[in-house]
């Protein structure tokens, strides 16, 4: 989908927090494409300036390093912006069961010192990534925006509590807020290194290695797949829809089918063995399930298609393609 058919003014400036993360980037450049003035907040913890450095030197992009857990970095940041895409935060439930403290610090404090400098800088809407680890423990399926569990790691916790704050700050300042519930996303610029890589690009760089994948448990727990060209679109969509009905509320943004981890490492295979024959006879190992791990997800995207107009444009093979010509070429 361009940048004309997602209909959202060039003459708005836009603040993108965490821009130098794997979303966050994706979506600093579509807004520059668009020809947006676009701010990029970020301290780097776990974002990338190789993300951004094409950008650097755009006059309608201006990098801006700070910490959302400080209250005077969030008030600069918000200085002159008309909309905010929040999406800074420490990801990852194994890490947050690690240091539940940082991942508080910065997921909770840090998003209210946002919605906090939005609210006093007069934001014209603040959309924020909420996450699919809300629904916790819930085992209908699909996941209906609604009706949740009880969370089943300090992860999900914050993140559900940043949807608490949105709302309340919706009702007390009329504040206007979207939350963005993402499942699964993948695709470019998404980092496969660290201990809490995503296991999308964690399978393709072993897998170019030559190292045998390895899934948490049996390979049968599913996920919604969601390839990043659609979670740039639903940003947008969130930005620009006119529909009073549509703010203050959250939507799950995904593609709305389910992949088990094994299918996954499958169509990995077929689409890299395009590459290097090699990677089809790689053989996959099994460990342990991971704790707060949720069996099962997968969503209805039917509230979101109803009030923001969102059309997904990739499945998940779609995406992969993709996702793997792009790791081909930038990962070593």
């Amino acid at each position: 989908m361009t940048n004309k058919e997602l209909n959202f003014p060039n003459e708005y400036s836009v603040l993108v927090t965490g821009g130098a993360g794997f979303i966050g980037s994706n979506l600093c450049e579509f807004l520059v494409q668009n020809g947006n003035n676009v701010i990029c907040f970020d301290n780097f913890a776990t974002g990338k300036i190789e993300n951004i450095s094409h950008l650097l030197k755009i006059e309608n992009f201006k990098l801006l390093e700070g910490d959302i857990r400080n209250l005077e970095d969030c008030i600069k940041a918000c200085t002159n912006v008309d909309y905010v895409l929040h999406q800074a935060a420490l990801g990852s439930v194994p890490r947050s069961i690690k240091d539940p403290i940082t991942t508080n610090e910065v997921n909770i404090s840090g998003f209210l010192n946002m919605l906090v400098a939005a609210r006093d800088s007069k934001v014209k809407r603040f959309v924020y990534a909420a996450s699919s680890s809300t629904y916790g423990d819930s085992k209908g399926l699909p996941k209906i925006e609604d009706v949740i569990g009880k969370p089943l790691s300090p992860y999900a916790i914050t993140k559900y509590v940043n949807e608490l704050y949105a709302e309340i700050f919706s009702k007390t300042f009329g504040m206007e807020t979207i939350g963005l519930r993402y499942f699964n996303v993948f695709g470019r610029k998404q980092d496969p290194n660290g201990a809490y890589a995503a296991v999308i690009p964690k399978f393709v760089m072993q897998l170019m290695k030559h190292e045998s994948p390895n899934i948490n448990g049996d390979g049968s727990y599913s996920r919604d797949f969601t390839y990043i060209a659609n979670v740039v679109q639903a940003n947008i969509k969130a930005l620009s829809t006119y529909k009073k009905e549509a703010l203050n509320t959250v939507y799950n943004i995904a593609f709305g089918e389910r992949t088990s981890l094994n299918d996954l490492i499958t169509a990995l295979k077929d689409y890299l063995s395009g590459y290097d024959p090699k990677i089809k006879d790689i053989k996959t190992t099994y460990g342990p399930l991971r704790e707060g791990d949720v069996p099962h997800s997968l969503a209805s995207i039917q509230k979101a298609k109803d009030l923001l107009n969102y059309q997904p444009t990739h499945n998940l093979k779609e995406g992969l393609k993709e996702a793997v010509s792009w790791y081909w070429d930038n990962l070593e």
